[in-house]
């Protein structure tokens, strides 16, 4: 049984003030500033937001802040949010923890998406959720509705990883599936051969997608540290190899050196933010320091 739960209320304590925002023009719209940048939008009042570093200050209520002394954003009837949706991987490998790490790969992962998906209701932006290992499992559409939370965090409890992935029937169905152009998060380990991870990704990104990735790993995994005659298991196999690490650790080490460094520079070739997440370390500085750092970067695709 799951006993992890994926909200944690100190990590949330430290995105406060921080939005996820969409630095390309996503469903027609100029996402990420919250403003249409078609000419001639609509001037009329619709309502108020709480302001997040990043707004445009022109737009700010200094009557509101008199009377709260809480900053508010005026939001206009032409404005608009964007949809994002979390693309979770629940595959067998995702289970993989480490002697040295507080938590596994999928407990790991689980709290960034329901901390993104947290962020991205609270902004008023649209939050959905995809859980795959050989298919496309759990599929929720995106929803701005505060209750939207609760089903998105219980999908993420209720599962397990299992099962190996189909990366390439993955990227196809997704392209199926996601009619309007979106902010796609993807959240897995991504242990595939990284040209067909960086086809898929690339794929997304020229369908007018902004794309993210949180590549996310156990430290033994790029460490090594096995000593003694060890038995390795595939997570998403039958597989069982039984070695010596200290004969393979040098070329293990350089390989996966290597893959790691392909999938980030393919990624930035693309457009396509990387961030990679350790599971020895503290996710909240870590995530606050990648959302601070979008929201300063405007990008245009």
């Amino acid at each position: 049984m799951n006993v992890h739960h994926p909200l944690d209320p100190d990590l949330l304590s430290q995105l406060e003030g921080l939005t996820l925002r969409a630095r390309r023009v996503v469903d027609g719209f100029l996402a990420g500033s919250h403003r249409s940048p078609r000419q001639g939008a609509s001037i009329e009042f619709a309502q108020h937001r709480e302001y997040t570093p990043g707004d445009d200050l022109r737009y700010l209520d200094w009557k509101a802040f008199g009377r709260t002394d809480r900053l508010y954003v005026k939001q206009f009837e032409d404005e608009t949010n964007f949809s994002a949706m979390l693309i979770v991987d629940a595959s067998g490998s995702m289970g993989y923890r480490g002697s040295s790490s507080p938590w596994s790969k999928w407990e790991c992962a689980q709290t960034v998406a329901a901390s993104l998906a947290w962020l991205l209701i609270r902004q008023g932006d649209a939050a959905g959720m995809a859980l795959f290992d050989e298919q496309l499992g759990a599929w929720l559409p995106p929803a701005a509705m505060p209750g939207h939370l609760g089903p998105l965090v219980e999908t993420l409890e209720q599962a397990s990883p299992k099962e190996r992935t189909d990366w390439p029937a993955l990227w196809n169905e997704l392209l199926e599936r996601l009619m309007q152009r979106s902010v796609i998060v993807v959240v897995s380990d991504l242990l595939v051969d990284p040209e067909t991870t960086l086809h898929g990704l690339a794929t997304l990104r020229h369908a007018g997608h902004d794309v993210l990735v949180f590549h996310v790993h156990d430290p033994a995994e790029i460490d090594f540290p096995f000593r003694k005659l060890t038995r390795f298991r595939d997570l998403e196999g039958s597989r069982r190899v039984v070695t010596d690490p200290r004969t393979i650790r040098t070329a293990y080490r350089r390989e996966f050196s290597t893959y790691l460094k392909t999938l980030r520079f393919g990624c930035q070739a693309a457009g396509i933010d990387y961030l990679h997440v350790l599971t020895n370390r503290p996710l909240g500085s870590v995530l606050a320091r990648f959302l601070a750092h979008r929201s300063r970067i405007q990008r245009w695709g």
